[in-house]
C-alpha cells in the first residue's frame, strides 16, 4: 500500500537535497531524474575530514602539479594525495530545492508535493591522504643556473639587462610554487635546507665555490680586525666585504648560512649580531678537503685541521650523515657521502643506500635515514616510536624490509641487502 503523499511531505520537510537530510523515520520522498541529468563531467565528490574543512569552505587550499604529474592538494602546511575511490553502490547527487513539482516517467506532472530529482550518478569519490611533500625536483630546479661570482661583479646600472640575458633557469615564489608539489611551509622549509637565497626576486642557490670564497674572506677579515667569531656585528661585516666587492645580499646570505642571529644587545646599540656556528662552519671545509676523493683517516684530520679557523676546534662526530668510513684491512679510509644528496622518499632513500653500499651497521645507518619522517604523525610521537619500518625497493631486489628502532635500546643490528632483517631487542 503506498504512503499518502501529504505524508510524505509533512515527513520530508521539504524537497530536494533538504528533504532527504530531514526525511522523518517511517517517511518516504518520491526520486526523479532531474531535467539536467547526465553525467556532469565537472561535479565530482570529495571527502574531507573535520581537520581540513574549514580550508577547504574558506578556499585555505590550492591544486598543484604539473600536466604529466598526479596533482596534490595543499593546505598552507601540508601535502595531501587526491585519490579517487570507487563505489559498489549508487551515489545520487540531488540539488537543492528548486521549486519544481513532481513529474512521473512520462513527463507529466504529478500531485504538487515536492520531489528529489537526481541530477547526476556518481561512481566514487575522491578522498585526501596526507603525504610527505615531493620536494625531489626542486633541487634540479635551483641547480639549473646557480648565482657564480661574476654576478657580484656586475655594475649595479647594467644588473637589470644581466638579468634578462640570463633568465633561462631562475625561478620566482610563484614559480616554484606552480612547479613543486608541496605546501608554502614546507616549500620555505625546504629552500632554507638547501641554503637558497632569494636575489633580485630570485631564489638561487649560490655555487660552492663562491660560497668558499666568501666564507674564507670573513674568517680571513676576523683575524685582520680582530673579530670575535662568537659575537659579529652584521654592519661592520656587510661594509668591510662590500668594500672587498661582495654584495650585501650575498655576504649577509653567509652569515645566515654559517652563524645564528644572536638576541639584540644594549651594549652594541640595537644592532645585529651574528655567532658563527662552529659544526657548520668545521663541516664546510671538512667537505672540501674530500672533494678529492676517498683519503686515509690519518691524511684527512690532519689536512682537515689545517683548514679549520684556529679558534674552532675539529671532532669527527660533527661529520655524522656527511662522510663514510671504511676498513681496509689494517687502515682506515674516508669518503664524502651527504644525507643533503639523498632522495626524500623513504623507498628511493634505502635503494640509494644500499648501492652505495651493500652492508650497514645501525649505528652508520641511522643518520641517514632519521630524517626520513611518516605524514600524519608528529616529530615528538615519531621520536618515541620504539619501531618503525620501510618496504623498501632496492636496486635489482623486488622488496626489502627494514626495521630500525630507538639505537640505545637494541642490540647491534647489521642490515643486509638481500634480506629482511629483525632486531632482538636487549635488557637496557
Amino acid at each position: 500500500m503506498e504512503e499518502d503523499p501529504s505524508k510524505s511531505e509533512s515527513g520530508g520537510g521539504g524537497g530536494g537535497a533538504e528533504g532527504i537530510i530531514n526525511l522523518k523515520p517511517k517517511s518516504s520522498m518520491p526520486i526523479s531524474y532531474h531535467p539536467s541529468f547526465g553525467p556532469h563531467e565537472d561535479l565530482l565528490l570529495l571527502e574531507v575530514d573535520e581537520k581540513l574543512l574549514p580550508h577547504i569552505l574558506h578556499q585555505r587550499v590550492t591544486v598543484r602539479g604539473e600536466c604529466d604529474e598526479e596533482a596534490v592538494l595543499c593546505t598552507s602546511s601540508t601535502t595531501y594525495a587526491i585519490k579517487f575511490v570507487g563505489n559498489s553502490n549508487s551515489i545520487f547527487l540531488i540539488p537543492p530545492f528548486e521549486n519544481s513539482e513532481f513529474t512521473d516517467e512520462n513527463g507529466e506532472k504529478g500531485d504538487s508535493y515536492k520531489a528529489a530529482q537526481v541530477l547526476k550518478l556518481a561512481s566514487g569519490n575522491m578522498e585526501l591522504v596526507e603525504i610527505a611533500p615531493r620536494l625531489g625536483k626542486l633541487k634540479s630546479l635551483l641547480m639549473e643556473n646557480p648565482y657564480r661570482s661574476e654576478e657580484d661583479s656586475v655594475d649595479p646600472m647594467e644588473e637589470e639587462e644581466y638579468l634578462e640575458r640570463g633568465k633561462m633557469g631562475l625561478y620566482r615564489w610563484e614559480d616554484l610554487v606552480a612547479k613543486v608539489q608541496a605546501s608554502d611551509e614546507e616549500l620555505r622549509a625546504e629552500l632554507k635546507a638547501l641554503s637558497a637565497v632569494e636575489i633580485n626576486g630570485y631564489w638561487r642557490i649560490v655555487d660552492d665555490k663562491y660560497i668558499d670564497v666568501v666564507l674564507s674572506m670573513v674568517l680571513h677579515n676576523s683575524v685582520l680586525f680582530d673579530w670575535n667569531l662568537t659575537s659579529l656585528n652584521e654592519d661592520e661585516i656587510l661594509s668591510v666585504l662590500e668594500s672587498d666587492g661582495f654584495s650585501r645580499r650575498i655576504s649577509l646570505h653567509i652569515l645566515e648560512v654559517y652563524g645564528s642571529k644572536l638576541d639584540t644587545d644594549m651594549d652594541m646599540e640595537g644592532k645585529c649580531v651574528w655567532r658563527l656556528d662552529e659544526k657548520r662552519v668545521c663541516v664546510h671545509f671538512a667537505k672540501g678537503v674530500l672533494k678529492e676523493g676517498k683519503m686515509k683517516m690519518d691524511r684527512f684530520m690532519e689536512e682537515w685541521v689545517q683548514k679549520i679557523p684556529a679558534r674552532m676546534s675539529a671532532d669527527f662526530e660533527m661529520l655524522e650523515g656527511e662522510v663514510l668510513v671504511e676498513k681496509l684491512g689494517v687502515e682506515t679510509w674516508v669518503r664524502a657521502f651527504s644525507v643533503s644528496s639523498l632522495p626524500l622518499t623513504p623507498a628511493d632513500r634505502f635503494a640509494a643506500l644500499f648501492r652505495e653500499k651493500q652492508k650497514w651497521e645501525m649505528k652508520d645507518l641511522h643518520p641517514y635515514i632519521r630524517d626520513l619522517r611518516v605524514p600524519g604523525v608528529s616529530a615528538e610521537a615519531q621520536d618515541n616510536l620504539q619501531c618503525i619500518s620501510f618496504a623498501v625497493s632496492v636496486y635489482h631486489i623486488l622488496s626489502v624490509c627494514i626495521s630500525y628502532a630507538v639505537p640505545h635500546k637494541y642490540s647491534r643490528l647489521k642490515v643486509y641487502r638481500k634480506s629482511v632483517v629483525s632486531i632482538q631487542q636487549t635488557s637496557i
